[in-house]
This record gives C-alpha cells, sequence and structure tokens, in this order.
C-alpha cells in the first residue's frame, strides 16, 4: 500500500495493518499490529514469533521456520531451488529490516534491472513514488539494458481533463491530450519531483504517456492488479522504441 494512502486511511480512522507472506510460508512472515507500538507506516510489520529472517548479501529476504512449506509436491528439484541447505525459503522479495525491527519490502527480485552502466534500478519503489501524482494512474519503469531509466505512463485521464478544462483547454480525445506539449510539461513537473527522492542513476528520465486505460481485461494487468510488465511493453513497443531511439 503506498505510505500516502496508508496515512490517509490512518486519518480516517481506518488503520490498516499490512502484512507479508508467501504460500510457501503458511502464509505468513510479518505483519503490522497496533498494539504495543507494533505498527510503522511503509512497512510490512515486525517479524512473527518463531521465525527467522534474514537479508541476504543481493538484499533477496529469506525466511525460516515452522511456517515454511516441506516442498513442493513431487517436485524436488523445484523444491531445492527455493530451499537452501540451511532450509530459509528464498522469497524472490528484495527488502530491508529497519532498527526497529521492522521488514520493509522494497521489490520484487525478477523485477529488478541493470542498466548497460551496470546499475540496479528498483522499478517498484520507482512506481509507487510516481503513483502519488494525482495525474498518474500506472506506471511502468523500464531500461534494461539500456542507458537510462524511462517510464511508460497511463494518465489519470478524468483528473487530467478536469485540469485541462480548469486551464482553458478541451480535448477531443485521449489521443489527443497525451501529446499537448502543456500536459507533457505538467507531467515531467510530476516525474522530476518524484525523481528527487532517488540516486542519480534511478531517476526516470525520458517517459511516454500512453492514450488508453491500463485494465485486466486489456491484458495490462493481473487480476490483483500488478503490472504484467512483458505485455506492457509488447504493447507499447512503439513508445518504447521512440524513447530509447531504437
Amino acid at each position: 500500500l503506498q505510505t500516502r494512502l496508508a496515512r490517509v486511511f490512518g486519518a480516517a480512522g481506518i488503520p490498516v495493518m499490512e502484512g507479508y507472506g508467501l504460500t510457501e510460508t503458511s502464509p505468513v512472515i510479518s505483519v503490522n499490529d497496533q498494539r504495543n507500538r507494533g505498527w510503522k507506516i511503509g512497512t510490512v510489520g515486525r517479524i512473527i514469533k518463531d521465525v527467522e529472517v534474514k537479508i541476504a548479501s543481493d538484499g533477496e529476504i529469506l525466511c525460516k521456520g515452522p511456517n515454511v512449506m516441506m516442498g513442493y509436491y513431487k517436485d524436488p528439484e523445484k523444491t531445492s531451488e527455493v530451499i537452501n541447505k540451511e532450509g530459509y525459503f528464498h522469497t524472490g522479495d528484495i527488502g530491508e529490516i529497519d532498527a526497529d525491527g521492522f521488514l520493509r519490502i522494497t521489490d520484487r527480485k525478477k523485477e529488478m534491472f541493470k542498466t548497460s552502466g551496470g546499475k540496479y534500478v528498483a522499478p517498484q519503489l520507482l512506481e509507487n513514488r510516481m503513483k502519488q501524482s494525482r495525474f498518474i494512474e500506472q506506471i511502468m519503469v523500464v531500461g534494461e539494458g539500456e542507458k537510462l531509466p524511462a517510464a511508460l505512463i497511463q494518465p489519470n485521464f478524468e483528473f487530467l481533463f478536469e485540469w485541462a478544462k480548469r486551464h482553458g483547454m478541451e480535448f477531443q480525445s485521449t489521443e489527443e491530450a497525451i501529446v499537448n506539449p502543456k500536459v507533457l510539461d505538467r507531467f515531467k513537473e510530476e516525474v522530476e519531483e518524484a525523481n528527487e527522492h532517488f540516486a542519480k542513476w534511478e531517476k526516470v528520465k525520458l517517459f511516454k504517456l500512453t492514450p488508453d486505460v491500463w485494465s485486466v481485461d486489456e491484458g495490462h494487468l493481473t487480476p490483483t492488479m500488478k503490472l504484467k510488465r512483458k505485455i506492457i511493453k509488447e504493447k507499447y513497443i512503439d513508445l518504447y522504441n521512440d524513447i530509447y531511439n531504437h
């Protein structure tokens, strides 16, 4: 959950207790609990009793305890890929444990990518920060093997059209809106503001707006609203190539 939304819910008297785990960990590893100062926004809580978590050298979250599965049914090979000799389960998630013992998830290991300069970029961190903008409904950060990170952005068209109206502009279509110079300048401001929170090599330098709304039905998103990165890139390959002059 975006920290901004978590604060909004909390302020409205609806505290949301985020937790974390996988089916393979039955399914809880950590959870927030507002009793005894056990709730910290922006984290998935403290590790539960009898469960051990350590962070591998590459940032991956490893978990050991009675909650970890014995293995995948009749698949010892796949089991040995995810459970090491010491009994730690490799979650595939990247994270960190802060000084107060709260676990923070930063990305999926397989979604991190490397630029041509050899720097690792965690796209979800950037995406979640950018989505705090009211102009940005969905965003996918790209740049594997490229010189710098860029983004494909689906504007919040309802908000964008309202903003345009207030500024004396009226668009006949989303296609017209996304190429308007004033609109592009406004999005550039939003992206640059979000960029301030990131290191030089992580900053989104270029972006393209998409004319349609990303949805489950159209194949952009999974039923749990996660990005289908490969499909989104294929759908907008022309925009992608435009960004990187391919």
